[in-house]
C-alpha cells in the first residue's frame, strides 16, 4: 500500500510540474521547487522521469525545462509555444555563436510580445540576462512592430482596437492612423522593424524580424544593444539579413514539426 501511495504522490507531483511549466513557459529546478514547495532532489528526479518519457525538454540556450511538443499536444494552450521554442533554441544559439550578439524569440500574447527563448545568458554583449518572460509593448518594441506588420489584417485590427481601448499614454503617438499606415507598410516591405531609445528602454535600440510559417505570423526574433555601441544603420547592415535567415530556418523547422504532427494525428 505504501508503494502505491508513493507512486500516486509522484504522479501528482509530476503533473503539478507539467502544469507549472505550461503556465510559465520554462523554469529552472530551483524555481519549480520554490513554486511547488518540493525538495530539489525530488524535482530533479521527477524531471528526469518526465524527460525520459518525452514530456519535458531542456532549453538549448540554458538549463531551463519546458514542456515538450508531446506534452503540449495534450492541450492546445502551449502547443505552438512549445514547438516553436523547441526548434528555435539551437538556431538562436548558432546565431549568437556566429555574431556574438544575444537574440530573443518572442510571441504575441495578450497585447504584448512575450520573450520565450533568449541567448542573453550566453553572450558577453547582453544588456539584460533576465529576458525570458519579459513583456514587450507592441507599438514601442521592434518585435511588436514586426509582428503587426505581417500578421493577419483582422488580427492586427483587433490588437490595435485593444491598444486604443487600453489607452496607455506612451502608446498614444503610435496609435495615430498615419503613423500606423506609414510605418507598418515600411516594416512589411523591408522585412524588419526598428526601435530607438526614445521609444522604449532608454539608452538601447533594437531590431526585429518576423517569423512566418505558411504565411502565418508565429513570432519574432530581435536583438537589443546599447545605442552608443552601434548605430541603427550599422545594425541593419550587419544583422538584418542574418536575422531573416535564422527566421527562415526556424519557420522551416517549425513547419516540418507541424506537418509531422499532422501526419501522426491522421
Amino acid at each position: 500500500m505504501a508503494e502505491n501511495t508513493d507512486t500516486v504522490r509522484a504522479l501528482a507531483r509530476g503533473l503539478s510540474i507539467l502544469r507549472f511549466l505550461n503556465r510559465s513557459g520554462a523554469a529552472r529546478v530551483t524555481e519549480i521547487a520554490a513554486e511547488l514547495n518540493l525538495p530539489r532532489p525530488t524535482v530533479y528526479r521527477l524531471l528526469h522521469t518526465l524527460e525520459v518519457e518525452g514530456y519535458i525538454l531542456y532549453s538549448s540556450s540554458d538549463n531551463r525545462a519546458r514542456v515538450s511538443p508531446l506534452a503540449a499536444a495534450l492541450g492546445d494552450n502551449g502547443s505552438l509555444r512549445s514547438r516553436l521554442c523547441h526548434v528555435a533554441a539551437p538556431i538562436l544559439v548558432q546565431f549568437t555563436n556566429t555574431h556574438a550578439w544575444p537574440v530573443d524569440l518572442s510571441i504575441y500574447e495578450d497585447s504584448h510580445m512575450i520573450v520565450q527563448e533568449s541567448t542573453h545568458s550566453r553572450s558577453p554583449l547582453s544588456v539584460d540576462p533576465g529576458m525570458i518572460g519579459y513583456c514587450l509593448p507592441i507599438l514601442r518594441s521592434s518585435a511588436g512592430r514586426a509582428y503587426l506588420s505581417v500578421c493577419d489584417p483582422k488580427e492586427r485590427n483587433l490588437i490595435i482596437d485593444l491598444l486604443r481601448a487600453e489607452a496607455v499614454p506612451e502608446d498614444i503617438p503610435f496609435l495615430k492612423s498615419d503613423w500606423l499606415d506609414q510605418n507598418l507598410t515600411a516594416y512589411f516591405q523591408q522585412g524588419y522593424a526598428t526601435r530607438d531609445p526614445r521609444t522604449f528602454r532608454p539608452k538601447t535600440s533594437s531590431l526585429a524580424v518576423p517569423i512566418l510559417a505558411n504565411d502565418r505570423a508565429i513570432g519574432c526574433l530581435s536583438i537589443i544593444w546599447v545605442t552608443k555601441a552601434m548605430t541603427m544603420q550599422q545594425a541593419i547592415e550587419r544583422y538584418a539579413v542574418a536575422l531573416q535567415a535564422s527566421s527562415a530556418d526556424i519557420a522551416a523547422e517549425f513547419q516540418m514539426l507541424e506537418d509531422a504532427g499532422s501526419d501522426e494525428r491522421r
